[in-house]
């Protein structure tokens, strides 16, 4: 039911479908990744403990997004590094994807309303390197 798109053994992205349904705590991401990613799901009175997180230095070398679709339809197009195309996929309300490495591209199927998440700050276009994506006709949507 999760989806883990990869190119020659690196992860591209992970795909949790709104109809994920498993009870607990489910992690989906392995731990180099930056952005960590988990599903949970409790009881009415499971007690999860008051914390607060530690100061904890890390490293990040790319920005990884999470795409929180609350309703709409949009198709997600995967690039490799070297901005080749892979393949697509179509999201739709309720879908989560996190997008770990390589390229990206979106097209809005239906009018969309999604939240994203990624490491901060954002710094505009010294984030990332535009290109331009594949021609409609040699889209594959799996």
């Amino acid at each position: 039911m999760i989806e883990e798109i990869k190119h020659n053994g690196q992860l591209l992205a992970i795909i949790i479908p709104d109809k994920f349904n498993e009870p607990g705590v489910h992690f989906f991401t392995p731990n180099e990744l930056s952005q960590q990613l988990a599903y949970m799901h409790h009881p009415p009175g499971k007690i999860i403990d008051p914390h607060v997180h530690n100061p904890v230095s890390r490293e990040v070398h790319y920005t990884q997004e999470v795409l929180f679709i609350k309703k709409g339809k949009l198709r997600v197009d995967f690039y490799d590094e070297k901005q080749n195309y892979l393949s697509s996929r179509i999201l739709q309300g309720g879908d989560v994807i996190l997008l770990a490495t390589g390229g990206h591209g979106f097209e809005i199927l239906e009018e969309i309303e999604m939240i994203e998440v990624k490491q901060g700050p954002y710094t505009g276009d010294g984030d990332k390197t535009r290109f331009t994506g594949i021609e409609k006709s040699k889209i594959s949507v799996k």
